[in-house]
């Protein structure tokens, strides 16, 4: 939980806390421990590096609806808006353009409400 709250902020994870309900928690419960417990805490790559393979990935299969918190986790993973336009590139050459195409406005839209709200 750590590691999730240290990526993705305090508000975000106590948002998605409070929506738990019965249904979600064993899927809540297993997303913490292998995604931000495992994959997450592990220090062999930096934090810059896991966010931007993690978005390419996102990208790569199409998983748009988590590309914004992805992008959002950037102001405290590191990576910028240089790095994210750079995995997209990569996106484009081995997964797709129409997907990196998308995901790239994701991206701008979200860095440019980041931007607003730091004014």
């Amino acid at each position: 939980m750590q590691v999730r709250r240290r990526v993705l902020g305090d508000a975000h994870v106590d948002r998605a806390e409070a929506a738990k309900g019965d249904l979600d928690t064993p899927f809540q419960d297993l997303i913490t421990e292998s995604a931000w417990g495992t994959v997450w805490a592990s220090d062999a790559i930096t934090p810059r590096e896991r966010s931007m393979l993690t978005l390419a990935l996102l990208a790569a299969t199409g998983n748009f609806e988590e590309v914004e918190m992805h992008v959002r986790a950037t102001a405290r993973t590191g990576a910028s808006p240089r790095d994210v336009a750079e995995a997209f590139q990569h996106v484009a050459i081995y997964a797709g353009v129409p997907r990196a195409n998308h995901a790239l406005k994701i991206a701008k839209r979200v860095f440019a409400e980041m931007e607003k709200d730091d004014v």
